[in-house]
């Protein structure tokens, strides 16, 4: 074996013994189930590790990643998630979480063949295409980036509220609320984008589903 998989099981070990010298009970009370009050959908990178931000303790955050978190209706494992949260967690929070300096928003930005990636990488182009107007103005590059993470964010949040699975939960008058940030690999803070949804009043007519 390795002398880093060899590491990592000796930290899983410590991590164990560390949480039971906290709480003698702390893996028998989480074994019991699970109620978390939010779904994350974040970013695959391994520098966006969702309960370390939110400081979350073990089952108070139910996780979806992928690369560039994203919300695509045809994608079934993240609609799997969505389902189970909504509908039998009954989460009353669903947040998107992009990040600064995202490598699968940045390969969007390019022309380059990356492999297999391509084909995901294809629906942050779309966002790029339906936002290309503001996002070609920004003459810094930097900062047309930024910006592009932010939009493909908010973009993301209002896929969310489209979806059958979180149209159906407000039509049957549960408390569910959608939300966007960005989080700032270089400062550990996150920017609220203001971009929320409670119900489908704010959506155009035609995503507006009837049940």
């Amino acid at each position: 074996m390795s002398d880093f998989y060899n590491k990592i099981l000796e930290r899983n070990k410590k991590w164990v013994e560390e949480s039971l010298a906290l709480d003698p009970n702390y893996f028998q009370d989480l074994a019991k189930g699970q109620a978390p009050p939010l779904l994350w959908i974040g970013c695959s990178d391994s520098r966006v590790p969702a309960n370390e931000i939110i400081g979350a303790k073990p089952g108070e955050t139910f996780v979806h990643r992928n690369i560039a978190n994203m919300v695509i209706h045809s994608d079934m494992n993240m609609l799997s998630v969505l389902d189970y949260a909504v509908n039998v967690l009954k989460v009353k929070h669903v947040l998107v979480c992009g990040h600064y300096g995202c490598g699968g928003i940045m390969a969007a930005m390019k022309n380059d063949s990356v492999g297999i990636i391509d084909n995901w990488i294809r629906h942050i182009k779309d966002v790029y295409r339906l936002n290309h107007k503001e996002l070609d103005a920004i003459e810094d590059e930097t900062e047309r980036f930024n910006r592009f993470v932010e939009i493909n964010v908010i973009e993301q949040v209002c896929d969310l509220a489209k979806t059958s699975i979180v149209q159906s939960a407000w039509k049957k008058g549960q408390e569910l609320s959608l939300h966007g940030w960005v989080y700032g690999l270089n400062s550990g803070y996150v920017t609220d984008l203001n971009v929320n949804f409670s119900c489908d009043k704010d959506l155009d007519d035609v995503y507006q589903l009837k049940f």
